[in-house]
């Protein structure tokens, strides 16, 4: 079989959501790093930064072969997309925890609680997204500049020093 010599569209939005996810959360060991007291946990620490950079320089070599529409440059705040973007991929993995949650709850009232839970996380999911999206941090319609602020992100979380 002949394949095409670059991602398909869902695979490369598969890609950004790891990259992205990953970048932050990278950008938060190395800051919380010189926090942490107990040997063992920092031990800890040093394996997960590791290994994240690694999949980070793993994971950015598939960008060049994302499908392309464009060539331009997104100037953005890093820091307010940080923090954005770790509020999104809170709330994002609150949608997840909370759905799986209510498959496994037995007792409706704790169904019902939970479920009341998740629509708070949807909403505040979309207050998160649409902030982004206002602001160019998540420029989920154009896939060149998404895929940029996500090169940019994971290269600031490896540059970054702990």
């Amino acid at each position: 079989m002949d394949y095409p010599n670059h991602l398909a569209w869902h695979e490369t939005l598969d890609l950004h959501e790891l990259v992205a996810f990953q970048s932050i959360a990278l950008m938060k060991l190395k800051k919380f790093y010189p926090e942490v007291k107990d040997a063992e946990l920092q031990s800890i620490y040093q394996h997960t930064i590791n290994g994240i950079e690694m999949n980070l320089q793993e994971l950015l070599q598939f960008y060049s072969f994302a499908p392309r529409d464009e060539d331009e440059e997104d100037l953005r705040n890093l820091d307010t997309g940080f923090f954005s973007g770790d509020l999104l991929a809170f709330a994002k993995t609150a949608v997840r925890n909370y759905s799986i949650a209510i498959t496994e709850t037995a007792t409706p009232v704790l169904r019902d609680t939970l479920n009341k839970q998740l629509q708070r996380a949807i909403e505040t999911h979309g207050m998160v997204y649409a902030f982004m999206y206002k602001k160019g941090y998540y420029p989920s319609y154009d896939l060149e500049k998404l895929l940029q602020n996500d090169i940019k992100l994971a290269n600031k979380a490896l540059k970054m020093n702990y």
